[in-house]
């Protein structure tokens, strides 16, 4: 008689029994093997992306990320991981890294000027500002295409190099040279004096870097014959931190914020900044700088109010209709309950556009048809644009509350009511006692959603006044319907060409901490009702 199997054996045989489908090499697995040899492609092709680009943090998480999804996927003992992972990378890419990059932005001076990292911006500054060398060498110059891109051809101690404003000079394998000049190079064409002249302003103005080494200088022509040596006016000295200008002998100096300053404030030639931290300039700016705070506080309160107002409206109307096509001795009740809903079945955005074409002062139908040519500004007025908003909004929510308030009373039940009338309850003592308190206990939550969205509710705003009317001609200051949501698109700079997306994201912050302290006291007031229920 065979012993009975121990604990440790029993253990082993059920790992084995879940486990078995693992080690099956059947036409699953190479299916597996198939699917993540393309996520290994796809993962090297983005780290070798990130690496180009020097952005290390990024490599970092990739590695980590491949590593990780092929020690899952080729696991025996990971079963439940094999079904997370996924759903936490893209937590991890589309949630978490857009928050903690938007809190990183908001602590910098990202914005026009100030894009690039401090290496580029001092290599910009030199490759910008230079004059040519009159003692320095002169080469034949053949000016070679590959695509959309010019190189400069020349030959250098005998051998043949090309290279563009972005690709310093470089060894080109193969190429004929004649007379000191080349001839003919492979996977390059040679520019006809035709191509030559319909491109002489980007060649005059090219600048092909010598070297790696911003101080060896770089080739330009004037000539499109001959190219020169041009040496950088600035010179940056590693060890003092300075750009120093060589015609003038002015020292520039890191101020702090991003940029090169002379002792007396002066900016170098050809200035350029770089991204750098600021700490909490850019919240303090919110609060401090007159042409950001006085706006800001007039839109919080018009934000406050519109979104609060809004929910408010919606909520009325949508319940008063609810009631009045609940009742049950009216017919035709869901042929009244599409119609009602229509303004909700067409896209928020263009119902926006329709009514900024309907409430136009002079074509618009409002003024031309139902008020028989009357001019009233509905869109330029400060006070009128503000309440066209408030109805136009109306108009597109009052059917979602509708629906959710038909919903709930739907939902209460029907003996309480009619304990209450058999009580002698009148129908506002019902309404009012039964009614209101068991809808509120659902649609509360609701509420607060549709208060979250209006507050952020920029494709009204943006499609129906386009935040105006606006104050001033500056278009980076906010208008009479500006919410917040809209004013960071306007501090952002995306129409005007001036962003400044460390101020629009500072500003995003606050916006998220707002609505967030809001929705935290509004469920709490919720649970109070839930209690009281």
């Amino acid at each position: 008689m065979s012993a009975p199997p121990t604990a440790t054996a029993s253990r082993k045989a059920r790992r084995d029994a879940v486990y078995a489908p693992a080690r099956n090499w059947g036409p699953g697995f190479f299916v597996k093997l198939i699917v993540m040899a393309l996520i290994d492609a796809i993962g090297v092709y983005g780290i070798y992306t990130a690496w180009t680009v020097r952005s290390m943090p990024i490599v970092t998480v990739m590695i980590v990320l491949v590593v990780v999804a092929n020690v899952v996927y080729f696991s025996r003992r990971m079963v439940p991981a094999k079904y997370i992972l996924p759903g936490m990378i893209f937590l991890f890419i589309f949630q978490l890294y857009v928050m903690v990059y938007t809190a990183y932005v908001a602590f910098t001076n990202y914005g026009q000027g100030h894009m690039i990292d401090r290496n580029d911006a001092i290599s910009r500054m030199q490759g910008n500002s230079s004059r040519l060398d009159a003692d320095g060498p002169t080469y034949q110059l053949t000016l070679l295409a590959r695509g959309d891109d010019i190189y400069f051809g020349v030959v250098v101690d005998g051998t043949a190099k090309a290279g563009t404003a972005d690709v310093p000079l470089t060894e080109i394998a193969g190429a004929k040279v004649a007379d000191g000049k080349i001839a003919s190079a492979p996977d390059y064409t040679v520019m006809s004096s035709a191509d030559i002249i319909a491109r002489q302003s980007d060649v005059t103005s090219m600048r092909v870097p010598v070297s790696e080494e911003p101080a060896d200088g770089s080739l330009g022509t004037s000539n499109a014959m001959s190219a020169g040596v041009y040496q950088p006016i600035l010179v940056y000295d590693q060890a003092t931190e300075t750009l120093t200008d060589q015609e003038t002998g002015t020292v520039y100096r890191d101020n702090g914020r991003g940029s090169f300053r002379s002792d007396d404030g002066a900016a170098p030639p050809n200035d350029i900044g770089w991204r750098t931290g600021v700490g909490f300039s850019n919240f303090a700016k919110l609060f401090t700088d007159a042409s950001v705070a006085r706006p800001f506080g007039s839109v919080l309160l018009w934000t406050v109010a519109f979104a609060f107002l809004s929910v408010a409206t919606t909520f009325l109307l949508g319940l008063f209709l609810a009631v009045v096509f609940n009742a049950p001795r009216l017919k035709g009740q869901k042929l009244y309950r599409v119609l009602l809903i229509l303004p909700y079945a067409f896209p928020g955005f263009m119902s926006a556009l329709l009514w900024r074409a309907m409430l136009n002062t002079q074509f618009g139908v409002v003024n031309q048809t139902l008020l028989g040519g009357a001019g009233i500004q509905w869109l330029q007025d400060p006070w009128l644009a503000k309440l066209s908003v408030l109805f136009v909004n109306l108009w597109l929510g009052y059917p979602y509350m509708f629906l959710v308030c038909t919903g709930s009373l739907q939902s209460i039940p029907g003996d309480m009511m009619e304990s209450a009338r058999v009580d002698g309850a009148s129908p506002w003592r019902q309404f009012r006692s039964i009614t209101l308190p068991l809808l509120f206990i659902s649609v509360a939550p609701l509420l607060i959603s549709s208060f979250a969205f209006n507050f952020n509710n920029f494709n009204l705003i943006f499609m129906l006044t386009g935040g105006g009317p606006t104050h001033g001609t500056d278009p980076t200051k906010p208008g009479s319907t500006d919410i917040l949501i809209s004013m960071v698109y306007r501090v952002a700079g995306v129409d005007n060409g001036n962003p400044d997306y460390g101020l629009a994201t500072a500003l995003s912050i606050i916006i998220f901490v707002l609505v967030g302290a809001i929705a935290a006291w509004s469920f709490r007031q919720t649970r109070k009702l839930e209690e009281m229920a």
